[in-house]
């Protein structure tokens, strides 16, 4: 899968910086809450970050490991 920089670097502002503060947020309301569906809710949205972060190494490593016009890798 091949990204074009604009969509690279909103994702990855999206997991570096935006979930992060996301996750951290609902798990600080949830405990002041006693809310029930916490563990799950940031078992999933951890998960959701994790998988995020997997894509855009895999895109950055490909992007990365291209072969130029002759044939050498880069």
């Amino acid at each position: 899968m091949k990204l074009d920089n604009k969509t690279y670097d909103l994702l990855k502002w999206l997991v570096l910086i935006f979930m992060p503060a996301f996750i951290t947020f609902v798990g600080v309301i949830g405990q002041t809450l006693q809310a029930d569906w916490l563990g799950p809710s940031l078992t999933i949205l951890t998960a959701f970050n994790t998988f995020l972060g997997t894509m855009i190494g895999v895109s950055s490593i490909s992007y990365g490991n291209k072969e130029d016009k002759d044939g050498n890798t880069k």
